[in-house]
């Protein structure tokens, strides 16, 4: 795979350049926050959700995050049209099966959302990933209760099953696609204390799926992007009230020189 500092700067040029708007079905809890990353790389973000729009909205948008955080029957409808419509349009999809693992009518619609549109993307945490292909995987809430590491042998396994390049957050973040895998070391502990950034690592799956036409690339850009900018805005802030602003800001201003300095990448043919 062919992925740099440099290619992650392109990448992050051309997001800025063309704006790609990134439609998401995301949750209640993040919609504010991940709309304003995804403005801050420079991306436009569209958080619509009725079912009666998702063709029409679909249509106006370069990529699809579907995010199953607050599920409801109307939701559900509403994403498996928005895919079926994406799917149409060959734009890519980024799915995020928060707190998959947790229950069984969100482990459930996942799948089955797997299965009737295949995503392009597949990111989640350890125990999410785990839990899309074995019954007895756990979650703690929507929070992992695994590794990164203990689910790389699982996530290829989904990869090989739907095609999708699965991408695994955690302290180190694997993404797995059809020409190997990238290893990914960026990001700062205290990250996981502001909820919605998982949510927004897949926002940002959207926006780099939008210009970079390897979906396994694309993610891995999303993670290193959100790892650096992360480990930017852990620098200057005092806790993770204030890293949450940092962070949009670091986003905003994220440089070439940024990504040389702090890129901790390696990749597996």
């Amino acid at each position: 795979m062919n992925i740099t500092a440099d290619t992650i700067w392109s990448a992050v040029r051309t997001v800025r350049e063309k704006a790609p708007v990134v439609h998401s079905i995301t949750n209640y809890v993040v919609m504010n926050s991940t709309a304003n990353a995804l403005l801050a790389l420079g991306a436009s973000p569209v958080m619509a959700h009725a079912e009666e729009e998702m063709e029409e909205m679909v249509g106006i948008a370069s990529a699809l995050v579907i995010n199953i955080g607050t599920l409801s029957p109307a939701w559900v409808r509403a994403m498996f049209r928005a895919a079926e419509a994406a799917r149409k349009r060959r734009i890519p999809i980024v799915l995020d099966p928060v707190g998959a693992g947790a229950t069984s009518y969100r482990t459930r619609t996942a799948r089955e959302l797997i299965k009737a549109v295949p995503p392009d993307i597949i990111r989640g945490n350890a125990s999410e990933i785990m839990a899309l292909l074995d019954s007895n995987a756990k979650t703690k809430g929507v929070d992992s209760s695994a590794s990164s590491d203990a689910a790389v042998d699982l996530g290829r396994a989904l990869h090989a099953e739907c095609g999708a390049a699965v991408c695994i957050s955690g302290e180190t973040d694997y993404t797995i696609g059809r020409t190997g895998g990238i290893r990914g070391r960026n990001g700062h502990i205290m990250m996981t204390r502001v909820t919605g950034l998982g949510c927004t690592a897949s926002a940002l799956c959207g926006a780099f799926a939008a210009v970079t036409p390897d979906p396994a690339v694309a993610a891995a850009e999303a993670m290193a992007v959100m790892g650096i900018a992360g480990e930017i805005a852990v620098s200057g802030s005092a806790g993770p009230g204030s890293l949450q602003v940092y962070f949009l800001d670091a986003l905003y201003r994220l440089s070439a020189e940024d990504i040389e300095r702090l890129l901790k990448l390696e990749v597996e043919e």
